[in-house]
């Protein structure tokens, strides 16, 4: 991977939030790199959970600023950067008041989840793509973990699809067991239509189940991972009948040579 660019994003990731299959991965896959001598960056958001203090995050001015349209809305993108002690890996991190400030991350203190995270996850995808596109940094893979991140692949597919900086870049999306019962907002298809993209790519978000809106990622990505052990039929068989690259599940301690060459033969061909 020397010189290859990774843009991982991900709804969570080890060491700022706490430990589960998707934070584990979404730290290993990215150290992995590292130490291949790829460059990598890291996007996830600033959940008000995530001790700024501690983990020494701070606003990184000129990156920040700008607003991005949510539902006919105008909400401000604040950008925030922090090290992973030892690792010399930075992570990017999206924030907005309205969004991220609660202390919490999908949901409430009963459980439930909150009510706007379909407009977090509209937020989230296209606060890393304009963030990128300031940097000036292309990628050649990006590889989204976590449903949250989700939307990340049919916004750039879509929405940014004459970007050039994106032009040559393509989507892993990792999938993994369900995350959530129940459904998101109902209105998330109207506010996904709202940015103009196709009613075609979009229609099964009529009905915003944890399975419907990955398989929307599964749609608008260029190869798969399985990222749980157990994973539903539903999901498995809609990832295969896509005719798209997937890497079965891969244990996180055994997994870098698969991945390793899952990026470069796969992925890149």
């Amino acid at each position: 991977m020397k010189d290859k660019r990774i843009l991982f994003v991900s709804s969570e990731v080890v060491p700022y939030l706490p430990e589960t299959e998707i934070s584990s991965m979404s730290f290993e896959a990215p150290r992995m790199v590292n130490q291949q001598g790829g460059q990598i960056r890291i996007f996830m958001p600033r959940y008000g959970n995530i001790n700024e203090r501690r983990h020494q995050l701070h606003e990184v001015i000129r990156l920040s600023g700008i607003n991005l349209v949510v539902n006919d809305l105008d909400m401000p993108l604040i950008i925030k950067v922090a090290s992973i002690p030892k690792e010399r890996i930075q992570v990017y991190f999206i924030d907005n008041d309205e969004y991220f400030k609660r202390k919490a991350t999908l949901t409430d203190e009963d459980g439930n989840l909150f009510k706007d995270n379909d407009e977090r996850a509209i937020f989230f995808a296209k606060g890393v793509i304009e963030t990128v596109k300031k940097l000036n940094w292309a990628p050649d893979i990006i590889h989204v973990n976590g449903w949250l991140a989700s939307l990340l692949p049919l916004y750039l597919k879509q929405f940014y699809k004459d970007e050039p900086l994106f032009s040559e870049s393509k989507i892993v999306t990792s999938v993994y067991n369900k995350s959530f019962e129940g459904a998101l907002n109902n209105e998330l298809f109207n506010k996904i239509k709202f940015d103009k993209i196709e009613d075609d790519s979009i229609k099964i978000l009529k009905d915003p189940t944890y399975d419907n809106i990955m398989k929307v990622a599964v749609d608008q990505s260029d190869a798969l991972i399985v990222g749980s052990k157990e994973l539903s039929k539903e999901l498995l068989d809609y990832m295969k009948d896509s005719k798209k690259p997937v890497l079965e599940f891969q244990d996180k301690d055994e997994f870098a040579e698969a991945y390793t060459n899952f990026y470069t033969n796969s992925v890149l061909g």
